[in-house]
């Protein structure tokens, strides 16, 4: 046994090293990669292991495990190598010392991320799924044992990069938090237990929302068809590229989705200033209650030109707009308004946007 007061900070030397799993060349760039040392801010035992808490929280430099590849415009999962080294023996009970020999490297855990499922459609698109049980098995369910399912569709970053050869399905969890919002504890008390359905794009939804569109629907219908799934409770949410699909999704199949959730979402300025990818038409035709979330900082989706004329044609459309995204003191950049909504918090009369979701139901079943 480990004496528990010879295991310090200083007991450990953590280094890490982060690379992108696709050769990035010179010009082009990658941001988040890194080779450094992390600093110790705990060591305690538990359960008979030695635990290092690292320094991690926004703006330090090593606790990323996603890079972001400029020329592609892709979030990737980094290739990620921690060296250990121990700098002072360990005293055991009966006062011996201990110095241990070496250390392997396991695989990377994240508790939120791995109670999602992997997954592959039958024509080749991967997703990811949370089934409520993985959560702790909710009491109360929608009508008749069934359960709702809510629709994350991810940003432009997350998608694929086939040319690349990657598809990792795994950093449109990682990224921006949408999905993983949906399946925190909080979020299912409010749902009565959800599925998460979190489909990734080979490429990027915006390249050609009208092929996704009815692929997405097909996933949704064969979920529907296998799991305990609440059709009259299926409800859409995502952020920009996968805001854009939203709203498309919404103008296509006025008798799919309860709720939709617009986050950021674009018509008309990506990829280039001018585009219209959502016409006034289109928009006007929407019928799914829809609540639209931005930022008026955001410059990269701005709110006079998408999120602003879209809540002005989609009858009886609720509009959130913040000044900034803003969160514990943090500013984001303004794009990221999705931090909000995998809060729950957004309000519109008094009620949050995931209780707003959760009373929402078709008027019939199909």
């Amino acid at each position: 046994m480990i004496d528990p007061a010879s295991l310090t900070t200083s007991t450990f030397k953590v280094h890490a090293k982060a690379t992108s799993p696709i050769p990035v060349i010179p010009p082009d760039l990658i941001f988040s990669e890194y080779d450094l040392d992390r600093a110790v801010t705990g060591a305690r035992l538990e359960h008979g292991r030695i635990i290092l808490d690292l320094a991690t929280t926004d703006g330090v430099t090593g606790g990323g495990t996603l890079g972001y590849i400029v020329s592609i415009g892709r979030n990737v999962l980094l290739n990620l190598v921690y060296t250990i080294t121990q700098t002072a023996p360990l005293t055991l009970r009966n006062h011996a010392s201990l110095t241990i020999p070496g250390f392997t490297q396991g695989k990377l855990v994240d508790a939120e991320v791995d109670v999602y499922s992997h997954h592959v459609s039958n024509d080749g698109m991967k997703y990811r799924l949370f089934a409520p049980t993985q959560g702790g098995g909710w009491e109360r369910s929608s009508g008749h044992g069934k359960r709702p399912l809510i629709v994350w569709l991810h940003g432009g970053g997350e998608g694929g990069s086939l040319p690349n050869k990657y598809y990792d399905n795994e950093s449109l969890l990682r990224a921006n938090r949408g999905a993983l919002g949906f399946s925190t504890s909080e979020a299912q008390k409010i749902f009565g237990g959800a599925y998460v359905f979190a489909p990734q794009a080979e490429s990027f939804w915006l390249e050609d929302g009208p092929a996704y569109s009815p692929r997405v629907k097909a996933m949704i219908l064969d979920l529907v068809r296998r799991y305990p799934i609440d059709a009259s409770r299926i409800y859409l949410a995502g952020c920009s590229n996968g805001g854009y699909l939203t709203m498309e999704m919404t103008s296509l199949y006025h008798d799919l989705f309860a709720a939709a959730v617009p986050i950021c979402g674009v018509v008309k300025n990506f990829p280039k200033p001018g585009d219209v990818v959502l016409t006034d038409a289109q928009l006007k035709s929407i019928t799914t209650p829809s609540w639209l979330v931005c930022a008026a900082s955001d410059t990269t989706v701005l709110p006079v030109d998408n999120s602003l004329p879209a809540h002005a044609l989609i009858p009886g459309s609720i509009l959130t707009e913040y000044p900034t995204v803003t969160w514990n003191g943090i500013t984001y950049a303004g794009h990221w308004s999705w931090i909000y909504v995998a809060r729950n918090d957004p309000q519109y009369h008094g009620q949050h946007i995931w209780q707003w979701m959760a009373s929402k139901r078709l008027s019939t079943r199909r």
